[in-house]
């Protein structure tokens, strides 16, 4: 699955009611997932993280930013943290199954339809830059809102990526880019001299030597009486948390000034928290493996029953020979079997239940136990068929050895369509049980799973024999034949069993003559 985190910062920091209305008009959208909202009252800003699939993420984007716009005025915007828009800035970071060069058509994308939508000019930073100065984004901020309002249109060199030549007379200039996972991670001082602050972040700052990776300002909290030194981690990997704090420490002591806490605003990766306990604890041989959650919540290995129903579709409609007709076979005999369970619990859940239809819960158990046996053939079914192929690719300078290895692929390859048959009859048997009395309003869902269960079979039966036509052991053929005869003949008479039943509850609508 494609994911993007979005990370945009809102200069709003202090109206609870305007940071939940942004909040809200990303919880709306379909498709993404709110993950954190977190707000700092001095910084006067908001930092709101959201993931999804990249259309739904630029969605909830715009959604928000409609918003921002609608609620923020930067004419009255006071707050320690540079700024130079309501919606300040907007970065996009790959997570899974999306490149970074993803990311970027996805920021130039949305910058584009946000200015063209709001009329207020964008400006391309860190990864989506169209040129190297505009890689930084302090570069690109630099004067903030005030003075970026006597530069853009006048000077070359503030000319927007996307939008009009002038500022936005309420929301300012805004930001889009494409980076990697940030940490914002700040550094609070006993003191309210904001110099100390100041003088430690220039100590610290990758621009003036410091981390390499670190991006760090010193601001005053006034409400705290306090100051601190703010940094964003842009590769949290090579410049760690502990190193930043153990260098604010350091510097700090020089000043004789304490560190009282420290904060990560928004999310941080697990990773970089436990880089700090093993340094802090003084792990020996420790991994991070050794996490409970990073074991729990693992994703395991993805299955084609663990696929949507669009992805499994693409696959069977793709140039590959698998999933072929006998997962597809299998897949629709477990539909088939949901059905007549969905039917049974319907009739069940009644509360005037009609009489006699305590065998329906036995169709519930034994049709989910079928639905999940018919779920693990799908995937069965597609292991079967390559160890087919494998075989035939066997050296043929070994003619014995590869003929043996073809001949126990192909039974077993002809083994699991017939399982896929016998569970299909089976379903089938089920469904007399569900015609006879499911409810009336939902006959036609027993009818659907009889044809789907009936194709399954049909699928099913056209997959063995076509196996069988390659075996040379004729015993075997003979037997499996005889078999999926007696199995065929069997479904043409359960589904003609129970259409007739299902034929004779249904009131039939009068034709005018």
């Amino acid at each position: 699955m494609q994911l993007v985190e979005c990370v945009p910062n809102f200069s709003e920091g202090q109206r609870r009611e305007v940071i939940e209305s942004i909040a809200d008009a990303i919880r709306s959208t379909p498709g993404v997932m709110l993950l954190d909202v977190e707000s700092n009252p001095d910084h006067n800003r908001s930092v709101i993280s959201f993931v999804g699939e990249p259309g739904p993420v630029k969605d909830a984007a715009l959604s928000a930013s409609q918003k921002a716009i609608e609620l923020i005025d930067l004419r009255h915007h006071k707050g320690e943290h540079p700024r130079m828009g309501a919606i300040d800035v907007v970065p996009f970071v790959p997570l899974s199954e999306v490149t970074m060069g993803d990311c970027v058509s996805l920021a130039r994308a949305f910058g584009q339809e946000f200015a063209e939508k709001f009329h207020v000019p964008v400006f391309l930073y860190e990864e989506a830059a169209t040129t190297p100065e505009r890689r930084n984004l302090a570069d690109v901020r630099e004067g903030e809102f005030e003075g970026l309002r006597d530069k853009i249109g006048k000077d070359p060199a503030k000319k927007p990526d996307f939008g009009p030549e002038k500022i936005h007379p309420t929301a300012g200039a805004t930001a889009v880019g494409a980076r990697e996972i940030l940490i914002a991670y700040n550094v609070n001082l006993g003191t309210s001299d904001l110099d100390v602050a100041k003088k430690i972040a220039h100590q610290l700052r990758a621009k003036d030597g410091g981390l390499a990776f670190v991006k760090a300002l010193g601001f005053e909290l006034k409400d705290r009486g306090m100051v601190q030194v703010s940094m964003n981690l842009t590769n949290y990997r090579k410049s760690q948390l502990f190193k930043a704090y153990e260098l604010v420490k350091l510097f700090a002591d020089r000043f004789g000034v304490p560190v009282v806490g420290s904060e990560v605003v928004g999310l941080a990766p697990m990773d970089s928290l436990v880089d700090a306990a093993e340094f802090y604890l003084r792990l020996e041989n420790f991994s991070g493996d050794q996490v409970l959650e990073r074991k729990l919540f693992t994703p395991r290995a993805s299955t084609l029953t663990d696929q949507s129903l669009a992805l499994f579709s693409e696959e069977v409609a793709s140039k590959k020979a698998t999933p072929g007709g006998g997962s597809v076979s299998a897949y629709m005999g477990a539909l088939a079997a949901g059905l007549l369970c969905m039917v049974a619990r319907i009739t069940l859940g009644k509360k005037e239940a009609p009489p006699d239809v305590e065998g329906l819960n036995e169709v519930v158990k034994e049709g989910d136990a079928l639905r999940q046996k018919l779920l693990r053939l799908v995937v069965e079914d597609t292991v079967a068929f390559d160890l087919v192929t494998k075989a035939f690719k066997l050296p043929r300078d070994q003619p014995e050895a590869r003929k043996k290895a073809i001949e126990e692929a192909t039974v077993k390859a002809s083994e699991i369509p017939l399982s896929t048959l016998d569970c299909s009859v089976r379903v089938l048997r089920l469904a007399r049980e569900v015609a006879e009395k499911g409810s009336t309003n939902a006959l036609s869902d027993v009818v659907t799973a009889v044809s789907a269960a009936r194709a399954a079979v049909e699928g099913a039966v056209s997959n063995v024999l076509i196996n069988l036509a390659n075996l040379d052991d004729q015993k075997y053929v003979e037997k499996i034949s005889k078999q999926v005869s007696e199995l065929r003949k069997e479904a043409a008479q359960l589904e003609e069993r129970a259409g007739k039943l299902v034929e004779s509850r249904i009131k039939q609508p009068r034709i005018p003559a």
